[in-house]
C-alpha cells in the first residue's frame, strides 16, 4: 500500500550505542512507523556495551526493522523523499553501521541525505511531545555520556552554557550501580531502588563548583567506592545507599538548570536524554521549576531514550532548512553541537 498523501516523507535511521531503530516520519510532528530492537540483554551478561558485538547487532536489525517501520506506515520506498541518519557522537562502529546502510538507501532511492547529530535529535524529539515549543528556550542533555546545558534559538541554533568537566550524569549513575552489584544498564536500577529508599540517609557529596554551570559526578562516585569499603551494602541499606547517591545526582542536575535558567532569563527547560526518563530527575525539575517560574517540558519516556523518531524530527527540520549531505558523509565518535550536516 502506498502512501495517499504526496508530503515528501523522512525516513531516520539511529544506531549510536546499544539501540537500533528506524521511523517513517511525516513533518511537522507525526510519526508513522517506528520500530526498535534494544541490545540490553545481549549486553547484560558483559556489564556494559561491548562495541564490536554492538555493531553486529545493529546489522543485523536494519533490513527488518525497515520492514516493519515501512509496514507500520503503510508506505513504501518509494514515497521517502529524505533519508536521515545519526552521524555522531557515538560509538564509532555502531555509527557506520547506520550511516553506510542510510547511504545506501539515499543512493539507491535517489533522495538527498541529512547527517543528524545525537544530542540535537535528542532536543528535537521535545517537538514530537509539545509541537507549540516557542523559542528560545533552555536545554538540558542528560545520558550515560553527555551532561550539558544548551540556550537553544530558533532554527536550533545552539550555544553551550556548561557541561560535565569529568563524568556524565548517566555514567556515574551506571557506574555507582556496578559499585552496589546491580545488573547492566545500572541507572534503571538505581532509579527502581531509589524508591523505596531514604534519599537522606547518606550526605553524599555535590560538586557545586563555585557555582558554575558546569557538573562533575567524578568525586561523588570516589565518595560511594569510600563508604562502601566502611559500611559495605547489605539488604537492609540497599536501598537507602541508592537513593541518597541517586538525589545527589538529581540535585545537582535541578539546581544547575535553575542556575542557567534564571542567569539566562529563560522560562521554559526542556530535558532530554537516557536520564531524563529517572523517575526522581522529572519529580524533581517539575517541582524546582514550579517555585522558579519555569516551565520544565520532558517527553514521554520513549522518546528519552534513543529512537529514530528524533532524528527523523531533526532530520525534517535541517532538510527543509537545505541542510543536507553528500554520501561522502563521515561518522563522528565525538561531534560537537552544530555540526550537523
Amino acid at each position: 500500500m502506498t502512501s495517499s498523501l504526496h508530503t515528501p516523507l523522512v525516513l531516520a535511521i539511529e544506531s549510536s550505542c546499544d539501540e537500533t531503530a528506524v521511523a517513517v516520519f511525516r513533518a511537522p510532528d507525526r510519526v508513522l512507523g517506528h520500530a526498535l530492537a534494544s541490545q540490553v540483554e545481549t549486553h547484560r551478561r558483559f556489564g556494559g556495551v561491548v562495541p564490536e558485538v554492538a555493531s553486529r547487532r545493529h546489522l543485523e536489525s536494519l533490513d527488518p526493522l525497515l520492514e516493519e517501520a515501512l509496514q507500520q506506515a503503510g508506505v513504501t520506498l518509494a514515497d521517502i523523499g529524505t533519508v536521515a541518519v545519526t552521524r555522531g557522537p557515538g560509538l564509532i562502529g555502531a555509527v557506520l553501521v547506520g550511516l553506510s546502510y542510510a547511504k545506501a538507501l539515499a543512493w539507491g532511492l535517489g533522495v538527498p541525505l541529512v547527517g543528524v547529530n545525537h544530542l540535537e535529535a535528542h532536543v528535537a524529539a521535545a517537538f514530537l511531545h509539545q509541537p507549540e515549543l516557542e523559542f528560545p528556550f533552555l536545554a538540558m542533555v542528560v545520558s550515560g555520556g553527555h551532561t550539558s546545558l544548551y540556550r537553544v534559538e530558533e532554527g536550533l541554533v545552539f550555544t553551550e552554557l556548561g557541561c560535565t568537566i569529568d563524568d556524565a550524569a548517566g555514567e556515574a549513575l551506571d557506574k555507582g550501580a556496578k559499585l552496589l552489584g546491580l545488573p547492566y544498564p545500572g541507572g534503571p536500577e538505581i532509579d527502581r531502588l531509589a524508591r523505596t529508599g531514604n534519599r537522606d540517609a547518606i550526605p553524599f557529596p555535590r560538586a557545586w563548583l563555585k557555582k558554575r554551570i558546569d557538573f562533575s559526578f567524578s568525586g561523588l562516585k570516589t565518595a560511594l567506592r569510600v563508604h562502601l569499603e566502611n559500611h559495605p551494602a547489605t539488604p537492609d541499606t540497599l536501598n537507602d545507599i541508592a537513593a541518597s547517591y541517586q538525589e545527589a545526582v538529581v540535585d545537582v542536575l535541578a539546581t544547575k538548570a535553575m542556575w542557567a535558567a534564571e542567569r539566562e532569563a529563560l522560562t521554559t527547560l526542556v530535558v532530554v536524554g537516557g536520564v531524563a526518563a529517572n523517575g526522581r530527575l522529572r519529580e524533581l525539575l517539575t517541582e524546582r521549576g514550579h517555585t522558579a517560574g519555569c516551565r520544565v517540558v520532558i517527553p514521554p519516556v520513549a522518546l528519552c531514550t534513543d529512537n529514530a523518531a528524533m532524528v527523523a524530527a531533526a532530520g525534517a527540520r535541517m532538510a527543509a532548512a537545505g541542510r543536507t549531505a553528500g554520501l561522502d558523509l563521515d561518522a563522528r565518535a565525538r561531534l560537537a553541537v552544530g555540526t550537523g550536516a
